[in-house]
Protein backbone atom coordinates (compact mmCIF):
# COMPACT_ATOMS: atom_id res chain seq x y z
CA UNK A 1 0.00 0.00 0.00
CA UNK A 2 1.19 3.52 -0.60
CA UNK A 3 0.96 6.35 1.44
CA UNK A 4 1.08 10.04 1.02
CA UNK A 5 3.25 12.53 3.01
CA UNK A 6 0.27 13.13 5.07
CA UNK A 7 -0.59 10.03 6.24
CA UNK A 8 2.12 9.37 8.21
CA UNK A 9 0.46 8.27 11.30
CA UNK A 10 -0.87 5.83 9.38
CA UNK A 11 1.52 4.31 7.54
CA UNK A 12 3.13 4.01 11.11
CA UNK A 13 0.06 2.24 13.03
CA UNK A 14 -0.46 -0.23 9.59
CA UNK A 15 3.64 -1.50 10.07
CA UNK A 16 2.40 -2.02 13.82
CA UNK A 17 -0.50 -4.21 12.82
CA UNK A 18 1.36 -5.99 10.05
CA UNK A 19 4.17 -6.88 12.46
CA UNK A 20 1.39 -8.02 15.08
CA UNK A 21 -0.01 -10.29 12.49
CA UNK A 22 3.35 -11.93 11.30
CA UNK A 23 4.84 -12.50 15.29
CA UNK A 24 7.30 -9.67 14.50
CA UNK A 25 7.56 -8.95 18.70
CA UNK A 26 10.24 -10.38 21.31
CA UNK A 27 8.02 -10.55 23.99
CA UNK A 28 3.47 -10.74 24.16
CA UNK A 29 2.69 -7.41 22.68
CA UNK A 30 0.89 -4.54 25.13
CA UNK A 31 -1.39 -3.44 22.41
CA UNK A 32 -3.91 -5.70 20.52
CA UNK A 33 -4.29 -6.12 17.22
CA UNK A 34 -7.80 -5.24 17.51
CA UNK A 35 -6.77 -2.22 19.08
CA UNK A 36 -4.54 -0.91 17.21
CA UNK A 37 -7.38 -1.51 13.77
CA UNK A 38 -9.67 1.12 16.01
CA UNK A 39 -6.76 3.23 16.82
CA UNK A 40 -6.20 3.02 12.72
CA UNK A 41 -9.65 3.72 12.30
CA UNK A 42 -10.19 6.63 14.21
CA UNK A 43 -6.53 8.33 12.68
CA UNK A 44 -7.86 8.00 9.25
CA UNK A 45 -11.34 9.65 10.13
CA UNK A 46 -9.85 12.43 12.02
CA UNK A 47 -6.82 12.69 9.25
CA UNK A 48 -9.81 13.03 6.40
CA UNK A 49 -12.30 14.91 7.94
CA UNK A 50 -9.90 18.07 7.84
CA UNK A 51 -7.83 17.46 4.71
CA UNK A 52 -6.53 21.21 2.94
CA UNK A 53 -7.21 21.77 -1.10
CA UNK A 54 -3.41 20.33 -1.74
CA UNK A 55 -4.14 17.42 0.26
CA UNK A 56 -7.33 16.61 -1.50
CA UNK A 57 -5.79 17.08 -4.90
CA UNK A 58 -2.88 14.67 -3.69
CA UNK A 59 -5.47 12.08 -2.80
CA UNK A 60 -7.17 12.12 -6.29
CA UNK A 61 -3.62 11.39 -7.26
CA UNK A 62 -2.96 8.22 -5.40
CA UNK A 63 -1.17 5.48 -6.92
CA UNK A 64 -3.78 2.98 -5.56
CA UNK A 65 -7.23 5.21 -6.49
CA UNK A 66 -9.79 3.42 -8.74
CA UNK A 67 -9.76 4.48 -13.01
CA UNK A 68 -12.84 4.12 -15.24
CA UNK A 69 -12.40 0.47 -15.94
CA UNK A 70 -12.57 -0.59 -12.51
CA UNK A 71 -15.64 1.17 -11.77
CA UNK A 72 -17.24 0.03 -15.02
CA UNK A 73 -16.50 -4.09 -14.14
CA UNK A 74 -17.71 -3.01 -10.45
CA UNK A 75 -21.04 -1.53 -11.11
CA UNK A 76 -22.19 -3.17 -14.74
CA UNK A 77 -23.17 -7.30 -14.91
CA UNK A 78 -22.11 -6.74 -18.69
CA UNK A 79 -20.16 -4.01 -20.88
CA UNK A 80 -18.69 -4.54 -24.29
CA UNK A 81 -15.54 -2.02 -25.34
CA UNK A 82 -15.82 -0.34 -27.95
CA UNK A 83 -12.88 1.02 -29.78
CA UNK A 84 -11.83 3.37 -32.75
CA UNK A 85 -12.68 7.34 -33.79
CA UNK A 86 -12.98 5.74 -37.26
CA UNK A 87 -10.67 7.98 -38.71
CA UNK A 88 -7.18 7.75 -37.37
CA UNK A 89 -6.75 5.47 -34.60
CA UNK A 90 -7.95 4.28 -31.20
CA UNK A 91 -7.17 6.02 -28.35
CA UNK A 92 -6.02 4.20 -25.25
CA UNK A 93 -6.57 6.99 -22.92
CA UNK A 94 -10.36 7.23 -23.34
CA UNK A 95 -11.97 4.05 -23.12
CA UNK A 96 -16.08 3.60 -23.77
CA UNK A 97 -18.91 1.32 -24.65
CA UNK A 98 -22.28 -0.41 -23.93
CA UNK A 99 -22.81 -1.52 -19.99
CA UNK A 100 -25.69 -3.12 -18.46
CA UNK A 101 -26.79 -1.22 -14.96
CA UNK A 102 -29.41 -2.99 -12.85
CA UNK A 103 -31.12 -3.98 -16.11
CA UNK A 104 -30.82 -1.11 -18.69
CA UNK A 105 -27.99 -0.50 -21.07
CA UNK A 106 -25.97 2.90 -20.36
CA UNK A 107 -22.95 4.09 -22.81
CA UNK A 108 -19.82 4.91 -20.58
CA UNK A 109 -16.98 6.65 -21.55
CA UNK A 110 -13.91 7.49 -19.74
CA UNK A 111 -10.29 8.76 -19.44
CA UNK A 112 -7.93 5.97 -18.48
CA UNK A 113 -4.84 6.04 -16.65
CA UNK A 114 -2.73 3.04 -15.86
CA UNK A 115 -2.09 0.71 -12.74
CA UNK A 116 1.66 0.78 -13.39
CA UNK A 117 4.44 2.95 -15.27
CA UNK A 118 4.49 0.15 -18.22
CA UNK A 119 0.58 0.95 -18.75
CA UNK A 120 0.47 4.52 -17.76
CA UNK A 121 2.74 4.76 -21.04
CA UNK A 122 0.01 2.58 -22.76
CA UNK A 123 -2.55 4.49 -21.46
CA UNK A 124 -0.32 7.91 -21.91
CA UNK A 125 -1.26 8.79 -18.15
CA UNK A 126 -5.04 9.27 -19.23
CA UNK A 127 -4.30 12.66 -21.60
CA UNK A 128 -6.46 12.10 -25.01
CA UNK A 129 -5.15 12.98 -27.74
CA UNK A 130 -7.55 14.38 -30.82
CA UNK A 131 -8.63 10.69 -31.76
CA UNK A 132 -9.70 10.02 -28.31
CA UNK A 133 -12.26 12.86 -28.07
CA UNK A 134 -13.43 11.99 -31.72
CA UNK A 135 -14.08 8.39 -30.17
CA UNK A 136 -15.89 9.84 -27.29
CA UNK A 137 -18.11 11.86 -29.31
CA UNK A 138 -18.42 8.89 -31.82
CA UNK A 139 -19.92 6.67 -28.86
CA UNK A 140 -22.08 9.71 -27.77
CA UNK A 141 -23.75 9.71 -31.57
CA UNK A 142 -24.20 6.01 -31.05
CA UNK A 143 -25.99 6.32 -27.69
CA UNK A 144 -28.00 8.46 -29.11
CA UNK A 145 -28.64 6.58 -32.08
CA UNK A 146 -30.13 3.88 -30.07
CA UNK A 147 -31.83 6.31 -27.23
CA UNK A 148 -28.96 4.80 -24.39
CA UNK A 149 -28.21 7.37 -21.70
CA UNK A 150 -24.77 8.37 -21.48
CA UNK A 151 -22.41 8.07 -18.54
CA UNK A 152 -18.98 10.23 -18.69
CA UNK A 153 -15.91 9.42 -15.83
CA UNK A 154 -13.75 12.16 -15.65
CA UNK A 155 -10.03 11.59 -14.82
CA UNK A 156 -7.25 13.41 -16.66
CA UNK A 157 -4.02 15.68 -15.48
CA UNK A 158 -5.19 17.45 -18.94
CA UNK A 159 -5.61 17.06 -23.01
CA UNK A 160 -2.20 15.47 -24.39
CA UNK A 161 -0.35 18.79 -25.10
CA UNK A 162 2.20 17.34 -28.11
CA UNK A 163 2.70 18.91 -31.07
CA UNK A 164 0.90 15.79 -32.98
CA UNK A 165 -1.99 16.10 -31.15
CA UNK A 166 -2.28 19.65 -32.53
CA UNK A 167 -1.45 18.61 -35.96
CA UNK A 168 -4.59 16.19 -35.67
CA UNK A 169 -6.70 19.23 -34.63
CA UNK A 170 -6.41 19.09 -30.59
CA UNK A 171 -8.33 22.26 -29.73
CA UNK A 172 -11.31 21.38 -32.42
CA UNK A 173 -11.66 17.87 -31.58
CA UNK A 174 -12.53 19.15 -27.74
CA UNK A 175 -14.30 22.06 -29.34
CA UNK A 176 -16.69 19.95 -31.19
CA UNK A 177 -17.40 17.76 -28.41
CA UNK A 178 -18.54 20.46 -26.23
CA UNK A 179 -20.73 21.50 -28.97
CA UNK A 180 -22.08 18.14 -30.07
CA UNK A 181 -22.74 17.29 -25.98
CA UNK A 182 -24.42 20.63 -25.66
CA UNK A 183 -27.76 19.06 -28.05
CA UNK A 184 -27.28 15.43 -27.04
CA UNK A 185 -30.58 14.20 -26.98
CA UNK A 186 -30.83 11.34 -24.75
CA UNK A 187 -29.55 12.06 -20.78
CA UNK A 188 -25.98 12.88 -20.09
CA UNK A 189 -24.37 12.45 -16.58
CA UNK A 190 -20.86 13.56 -16.27
CA UNK A 191 -18.70 12.87 -12.95
CA UNK A 192 -15.08 13.46 -11.49
CA UNK A 193 -13.62 10.28 -10.51
CA UNK A 194 -10.00 11.85 -10.01
CA UNK A 195 -8.55 14.69 -11.71
CA UNK A 196 -10.61 17.22 -13.86
CA UNK A 197 -7.97 19.25 -15.47
CA UNK A 198 -8.79 22.35 -18.22
CA UNK A 199 -10.13 21.25 -21.56
CA UNK A 200 -8.99 17.42 -21.25
CA UNK A 201 -11.80 16.76 -18.52
CA UNK A 202 -14.56 19.76 -20.51
CA UNK A 203 -13.84 17.33 -23.34
CA UNK A 204 -16.13 14.71 -22.11
CA UNK A 205 -17.53 17.02 -19.36
CA UNK A 206 -21.02 18.52 -20.81
CA UNK A 207 -24.20 17.46 -19.16
CA UNK A 208 -27.37 17.81 -17.91
CA UNK A 209 -25.29 17.42 -14.29
CA UNK A 210 -21.81 17.28 -13.63
CA UNK A 211 -21.23 15.38 -10.13
CA UNK A 212 -18.10 15.08 -8.17
CA UNK A 213 -16.44 12.51 -5.99
CA UNK A 214 -15.30 13.85 -2.29
CA UNK A 215 -11.33 13.82 -3.15
CA UNK A 216 -11.36 15.39 -6.58
CA UNK A 217 -10.78 18.36 -8.37
CA UNK A 218 -12.03 20.12 -11.47
CA UNK A 219 -10.31 23.55 -12.95
CA UNK A 220 -8.90 25.29 -15.98
CA UNK A 221 -5.42 24.70 -14.66
CA UNK A 222 -3.63 22.66 -12.93
CA UNK A 223 -2.17 24.47 -8.91
CA UNK A 224 1.43 23.55 -10.54
CA UNK A 225 0.92 25.01 -13.96
CA UNK A 226 -0.82 27.94 -12.08
CA UNK A 227 1.97 28.33 -9.72
CA UNK A 228 4.46 28.23 -12.59
CA UNK A 229 2.46 30.60 -14.33
CA UNK A 230 2.38 33.61 -11.39
CA UNK A 231 5.00 32.68 -9.73
CA UNK A 232 7.70 31.02 -12.40
CA UNK A 233 7.99 28.57 -9.57
CA UNK A 234 5.94 25.06 -8.33
CA UNK A 235 7.13 25.84 -5.00
CA UNK A 236 3.61 27.74 -4.43
CA UNK A 237 1.31 25.25 -5.83
CA UNK A 238 -0.55 24.77 -2.44
CA UNK A 239 -1.10 28.26 -2.25
CA UNK A 240 -2.50 28.40 -5.78
CA UNK A 241 -4.90 25.24 -4.83
CA UNK A 242 -6.17 27.37 -2.51
CA UNK A 243 -7.14 30.57 -4.85
CA UNK A 244 -8.07 28.14 -7.55
CA UNK A 245 -10.99 26.34 -5.47
CA UNK A 246 -11.02 23.43 -7.57
CA UNK A 247 -12.40 20.54 -4.58
CA UNK A 248 -16.23 19.81 -4.95
CA UNK A 249 -16.89 21.91 -2.29
CA UNK A 250 -15.82 25.04 -3.33
CA UNK A 251 -17.54 24.34 -6.36
CA UNK A 252 -21.12 23.32 -5.33
CA UNK A 253 -21.20 26.64 -3.65
CA UNK A 254 -20.68 28.16 -7.08
CA UNK A 255 -22.96 26.70 -8.48
CA UNK A 256 -21.12 24.62 -10.84
CA UNK A 257 -21.58 20.99 -9.85
CA UNK A 258 -24.53 19.79 -8.62
CA UNK A 259 -23.73 17.21 -6.44
CA UNK A 260 -20.68 15.26 -4.27
CA UNK A 261 -20.48 11.70 -3.92
CA UNK A 262 -18.69 10.74 -0.92
CA UNK A 263 -16.01 8.24 -0.63
CA UNK A 264 -14.85 6.21 2.49
CA UNK A 265 -13.09 7.62 5.27
CA UNK A 266 -9.06 7.30 3.90
CA UNK A 267 -10.11 7.57 -0.35
CA UNK A 268 -11.59 5.96 -2.88
CA UNK A 269 -8.54 3.53 -2.78
CA UNK A 270 -9.03 2.45 1.06
CA UNK A 271 -12.11 0.90 0.42
CA UNK A 272 -12.46 0.87 -3.31
CA UNK A 273 -15.89 -1.75 -3.48
CA UNK A 274 -17.39 0.75 -0.95
CA UNK A 275 -16.51 3.69 -3.51
CA UNK A 276 -18.01 2.05 -6.56
CA UNK A 277 -21.16 1.47 -4.69
CA UNK A 278 -22.08 5.10 -4.20
CA UNK A 279 -20.85 5.73 -7.19
CA UNK A 280 -23.45 3.39 -8.46
CA UNK A 281 -26.44 4.22 -6.70
CA UNK A 282 -25.92 8.12 -7.34
CA UNK A 283 -25.79 6.92 -11.12
CA UNK A 284 -29.05 4.96 -10.63
CA UNK A 285 -30.50 7.72 -8.63
CA UNK A 286 -29.24 10.67 -10.99
CA UNK A 287 -30.35 9.41 -14.59
CA UNK A 288 -33.78 8.12 -13.09
CA UNK A 289 -34.31 12.13 -12.41
CA UNK A 290 -33.24 13.04 -16.16
CA UNK A 291 -35.44 10.39 -17.97
CA UNK A 292 -38.21 12.20 -16.54
CA UNK A 293 -37.58 15.26 -18.81
CA UNK A 294 -38.27 15.50 -22.75
CA UNK A 295 -35.19 15.86 -24.64
CA UNK A 296 -35.88 19.33 -25.41
CA UNK A 297 -36.45 20.09 -21.70
CA UNK A 298 -32.57 18.67 -21.32
CA UNK A 299 -31.50 20.51 -23.84
CA UNK A 300 -32.71 23.76 -22.96
CA UNK A 301 -31.87 23.48 -19.14
CA UNK A 302 -28.26 22.28 -20.59
CA UNK A 303 -27.74 25.33 -22.57
CA UNK A 304 -29.23 27.73 -19.59
CA UNK A 305 -27.03 26.06 -16.89
CA UNK A 306 -23.76 26.88 -18.49
CA UNK A 307 -24.99 30.09 -20.08
CA UNK A 308 -25.15 31.62 -16.93
CA UNK A 309 -21.60 29.63 -15.67
CA UNK A 310 -19.44 33.24 -15.19
CA UNK A 311 -22.13 35.49 -14.89
CA UNK A 312 -22.10 37.87 -11.78
CA UNK A 313 -24.19 41.15 -11.22
CA UNK A 314 -22.30 44.26 -9.14
CA UNK A 315 -23.10 47.39 -7.94
CA UNK A 316 -22.22 50.37 -10.10
CA UNK A 317 -21.76 52.59 -6.96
Amino acid sequence: MNFLDFEKPLEDLQNQIEHLHHGKHLSRPKTTVAELESKLRETRISIYSGLSTWQRIQVSRHPDRPYTLYYIDQITSKFIELFGDRSFKDDKAIVGGFGELNGETVMFIGHQKGNNTKARQYRNFGMPNPEGYRKALRLMKLAEKFNKPVVTLIDTPGAYPGEEAEQRGQGEAIARNLFEMVSLKVPLLCIVIGEGASGGALGIGIGDRLLMLENTWYSVISPESCSSILWRSWEFKEKAAEALKPTPADLLELGIIDGIIPEPPGGAHSAPEETAANLKASILSNLSELRKQSPEERINKRIARYSNIGIYNSDPA
